[in-house]
Protein backbone atom coordinates (compact mmCIF):
# COMPACT_ATOMS: atom_id res chain seq x y z
CA UNK A 1 0.00 0.00 0.00
CA UNK A 2 2.26 2.59 -1.29
CA UNK A 3 0.07 5.79 -1.90
CA UNK A 4 1.64 9.42 -1.88
CA UNK A 5 -1.11 9.81 1.24
CA UNK A 6 0.58 7.07 2.92
CA UNK A 7 -2.47 4.69 2.33
CA UNK A 8 -5.03 7.10 3.72
CA UNK A 9 -8.25 5.91 2.68
CA UNK A 10 -10.82 8.09 1.82
CA UNK A 11 -14.63 8.10 2.47
CA UNK A 12 -17.90 6.26 1.00
CA UNK A 13 -17.88 8.84 -1.05
CA UNK A 14 -14.82 8.94 -2.51
CA UNK A 15 -14.32 12.61 -3.13
CA UNK A 16 -13.03 13.29 0.93
CA UNK A 17 -16.74 14.54 2.01
CA UNK A 18 -17.53 14.25 5.86
CA UNK A 19 -20.77 16.37 5.60
CA UNK A 20 -23.26 18.45 3.45
CA UNK A 21 -25.64 20.75 4.46
CA UNK A 22 -28.08 20.20 2.08
CA UNK A 23 -30.61 22.44 3.61
CA UNK A 24 -28.95 25.74 3.40
CA UNK A 25 -28.76 25.17 -0.41
CA UNK A 26 -32.81 25.42 0.21
CA UNK A 27 -33.04 27.69 2.57
CA UNK A 28 -30.84 30.05 0.85
CA UNK A 29 -29.90 31.74 -2.62
CA UNK A 30 -25.56 31.28 -2.17
CA UNK A 31 -23.84 33.70 -4.04
CA UNK A 32 -20.38 33.30 -3.66
CA UNK A 33 -18.17 30.06 -2.23
CA UNK A 34 -15.44 30.32 -0.30
CA UNK A 35 -12.53 27.68 1.36
CA UNK A 36 -11.88 28.09 4.82
CA UNK A 37 -9.90 25.98 7.27
CA UNK A 38 -10.76 25.15 10.55
CA UNK A 39 -8.63 25.04 13.92
CA UNK A 40 -9.70 21.57 15.58
CA UNK A 41 -8.43 20.08 18.19
CA UNK A 42 -6.99 16.23 17.71
CA UNK A 43 -9.57 14.65 19.37
CA UNK A 44 -12.05 16.78 16.56
CA UNK A 45 -10.20 15.03 13.65
CA UNK A 46 -10.32 11.58 14.43
CA UNK A 47 -14.07 12.17 14.94
CA UNK A 48 -14.57 13.74 11.43
CA UNK A 49 -12.02 10.77 10.45
CA UNK A 50 -15.28 8.41 11.22
CA UNK A 51 -17.17 10.44 9.10
CA UNK A 52 -19.20 12.04 12.05
CA UNK A 53 -20.25 16.01 11.83
CA UNK A 54 -23.72 18.04 11.48
CA UNK A 55 -23.67 21.01 10.09
CA UNK A 56 -27.27 21.83 9.95
CA UNK A 57 -27.77 24.53 12.44
CA UNK A 58 -24.72 25.82 12.13
CA UNK A 59 -23.27 29.40 10.96
CA UNK A 60 -20.60 31.14 10.60
CA UNK A 61 -19.64 34.71 13.00
CA UNK A 62 -17.47 37.66 12.77
CA UNK A 63 -16.29 39.06 16.01
CA UNK A 64 -12.77 41.50 16.19
CA UNK A 65 -11.90 40.42 12.67
CA UNK A 66 -11.93 37.17 13.04
CA UNK A 67 -14.61 34.39 11.73
CA UNK A 68 -15.53 31.15 13.80
CA UNK A 69 -17.76 28.39 13.41
CA UNK A 70 -20.62 28.38 15.30
CA UNK A 71 -22.83 25.83 16.20
CA UNK A 72 -21.70 23.07 14.33
CA UNK A 73 -21.44 19.67 15.96
CA UNK A 74 -18.76 17.25 15.95
CA UNK A 75 -19.04 14.48 18.66
CA UNK A 76 -16.80 13.56 21.07
CA UNK A 77 -14.34 10.90 19.80
CA UNK A 78 -15.46 7.67 21.59
CA UNK A 79 -12.29 6.66 22.19
CA UNK A 80 -10.73 10.15 24.09
CA UNK A 81 -10.05 10.57 27.19
CA UNK A 82 -10.76 13.37 29.79
CA UNK A 83 -8.85 16.14 26.92
CA UNK A 84 -12.09 15.47 24.47
CA UNK A 85 -13.27 18.16 23.25
CA UNK A 86 -17.13 19.82 23.45
CA UNK A 87 -19.26 19.06 20.88
CA UNK A 88 -20.42 21.88 20.07
CA UNK A 89 -18.20 24.62 20.78
CA UNK A 90 -17.52 27.66 18.24
CA UNK A 91 -14.45 27.02 15.62
CA UNK A 92 -12.09 29.61 14.17
CA UNK A 93 -12.42 29.96 11.00
CA UNK A 94 -8.52 30.42 8.76
CA UNK A 95 -9.09 32.42 5.89
CA UNK A 96 -7.49 35.30 4.03
CA UNK A 97 -7.60 38.56 5.34
CA UNK A 98 -8.77 39.78 2.39
CA UNK A 99 -11.26 37.00 1.61
CA UNK A 100 -12.37 37.82 5.61
CA UNK A 101 -12.90 41.40 5.05
CA UNK A 102 -14.90 40.53 1.73
CA UNK A 103 -17.11 38.26 4.20
CA UNK A 104 -17.49 40.82 6.68
CA UNK A 105 -18.32 43.77 4.78
CA UNK A 106 -21.27 41.76 3.00
CA UNK A 107 -23.06 40.62 6.28
CA UNK A 108 -22.92 44.16 7.72
CA UNK A 109 -23.87 46.39 4.27
CA UNK A 110 -25.71 43.95 2.37
CA UNK A 111 -27.45 41.97 4.89
CA UNK A 112 -26.10 38.43 4.02
CA UNK A 113 -25.77 35.41 5.48
CA UNK A 114 -22.38 33.73 5.88
CA UNK A 115 -23.57 29.96 5.67
CA UNK A 116 -21.43 26.44 5.88
CA UNK A 117 -22.00 24.44 3.42
CA UNK A 118 -20.08 21.77 3.48
CA UNK A 119 -17.02 19.85 5.42
CA UNK A 120 -14.55 17.51 3.73
CA UNK A 121 -10.87 16.58 3.54
CA UNK A 122 -8.68 18.33 0.71
CA UNK A 123 -5.82 16.16 -1.12
CA UNK A 124 -3.50 16.74 1.66
CA UNK A 125 -5.72 15.15 4.52
CA UNK A 126 -6.25 18.73 5.98
CA UNK A 127 -9.98 19.74 7.30
CA UNK A 128 -11.42 21.96 4.68
CA UNK A 129 -14.87 23.97 4.83
CA UNK A 130 -16.94 25.42 1.76
CA UNK A 131 -18.57 28.05 3.22
CA UNK A 132 -21.57 30.52 0.95
CA UNK A 133 -22.30 34.07 1.41
CA UNK A 134 -25.71 33.51 0.83
CA UNK A 135 -28.96 35.79 0.77
CA UNK A 136 -32.41 34.05 2.48
CA UNK A 137 -35.15 33.06 0.21
CA UNK A 138 -38.71 33.43 1.47
CA UNK A 139 -40.85 30.76 1.65
CA UNK A 140 -42.49 31.23 -2.08
CA UNK A 141 -39.07 31.85 -3.60
CA UNK A 142 -38.39 28.34 -2.22
CA UNK A 143 -41.68 26.92 -3.38
CA UNK A 144 -41.02 28.28 -6.54
CA UNK A 145 -37.65 26.80 -6.69
CA UNK A 146 -38.90 23.48 -6.15
CA UNK A 147 -41.54 24.01 -8.63
CA UNK A 148 -38.50 24.58 -11.51
CA UNK A 149 -36.43 21.55 -10.36
CA UNK A 150 -39.69 19.60 -10.75
CA UNK A 151 -40.25 20.52 -14.29
CA UNK A 152 -36.84 19.88 -15.41
CA UNK A 153 -37.02 16.55 -13.81
CA UNK A 154 -40.26 15.96 -16.04
CA UNK A 155 -38.75 17.59 -19.53
CA UNK A 156 -35.61 15.35 -19.01
CA UNK A 157 -37.73 12.39 -18.47
CA UNK A 158 -40.02 13.16 -21.50
CA UNK A 159 -37.05 13.87 -23.41
CA UNK A 160 -35.86 10.65 -22.94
Amino acid sequence: MSSKHGGRKKNSAGDGTITENRRARRDFEVVDTFEAGLVLQGTEVKSLRQGQANLAHSYASFENGQGFLVNADIPEYSAGNRHNHKPTQPRKLLMHRRELNRLMASVQRDGMTVVPLKLYFNEQGRVKLLIGLARGRKKADRRENEKKRDWQRQKARLMK
